[in-house]
């Protein structure tokens, strides 16, 4: 995988949060952290796809907030994305980090 500047703790804890759900099929890392130019401030950008509702994101960001992770998580559905840039940077820069 790419340098995404996560620890393996990091990831192991974002893929526990994830497996927990069986309506996510994906979670796909984007922004600085996928095309490697983040810093030690740099949040977790990430999209789920799947069916995905909104009181599912927020039981996993407080999952996430909940958890040992450093940084702020940024998680969206990938379904609900209206900015075809946003949509086409993650097409074209997103890593896979979690898969049913």
């Amino acid at each position: 995988m790419k340098d995404t500047g996560l620890s393996v703790a990091t990831i192991n804890i974002l893929v526990e949060a994830f497996s927990k759900y069986p309506e996510i099929d994906d979670v796909i890392l984007y922004g600085s952290r996928a095309k490697g130019n983040y810093t030690s401030r740099s949040d977790i950008d990430l999209v789920v796809k799947g069916i995905i509702s909104r009181h599912i994101i927020s039981k996993i960001l407080l999952d996430l907030d909940d958890s040992d992770i450093l940084y702020s998580v940024d998680l969206q559905s990938y379904n609900d994305l209206k900015n075809q840039e946003l949509i086409d940077h993650i097409d074209r820069v997103g890593i896979v980090l979690y898969k049913k």
